[in-house]
């Protein structure tokens, strides 16, 4: 499940079954919100449907809201948070080798993940410990905040990533790609059809969407 959008204002949020790779349920929103997805599985649920896992985005607080359903954060997203800290072309040596390990990520096994993390953080710990005084308020703080959050993120994130290597007979993905290369493919149809009112639009994406 996830939601794309179209301005501020204008955005459809899908469920997609990852088996039979039909779109189950879309609701148009303006903002995104955990709730909403909430409803959309309980809708799903009183509608017959089994969920046996959810894939979904690393939004703050959605993850926790199925305590009773695996869930997989799309390792997809997971990378995108990383590099939003770290950017495309790390300069730290540090950075560059947290860039690697990430990369690893959606090529290889959780034991052999967590591994490569536990090793970097044993190389670096000290460079992370390390902190800057303000001159001016003789204050001190943390000197890589950006590489320190970035390794954070992965470290609250990881019971999630490999959801889809624990629950391997399930079958579940490890990211949203099925969902974003679709969002993708009405985008573009969309582009093309540039000036629609609001109400035409929403028929277009009703037809492409077919739910």
């Amino acid at each position: 499940m996830d939601t794309t959008y179209w301005g501020r204002n204008f955005g459809v949020m899908l469920f997609k079954d990852s088996i039979t790779k039909e779109n189950l349920l879309k609701y148009y929103v303006k903002h995104e919100t955990n709730a909403l997805y909430v409803q959309g599985i309980i809708e799903l649920q009183n509608r017959g449907f089994s969920i046996i896992a959810i894939a979904c985005d690393g939004r703050k607080g959605l993850i926790k809201s199925f305590p009773d359903i695996p869930v997989q954060m799309c390792q997809f997203h997971q990378s995108a948070i990383i590099r939003r800290y770290l950017t495309k072309n790390p300069k730290l040596k540090a950075s560059q080798e947290l860039m690697e390990v990430v990369d690893l990520m959606k090529r290889t096994d959780k034991e052999s993940f967590v591994g490569a993390l536990d090793l970097w953080f044993e190389k670096w710990e000290k460079f992370l410990k390390e902190r800057t005084v303000n001159p001016l308020t003789n204050k001190s703080f943390y000197t890589h905040k950006k590489l320190r959050s970035a390794y954070r993120s992965l470290c609250n994130n990881l019971p999630w990533l490999f959801n889809w290597y624990d629950y391997y007979e399930l079958g579940i993905p490890n990211t949203t790609n099925a969902i974003d290369g679709h969002f993708a493919d009405l985008k573009n149809k969309l582009r093309n059809h540039n000036g629609l009112s609001l109400k035409r639009k929403k028929k277009l994406i009703d037809g492409f969407l077919k739910v």
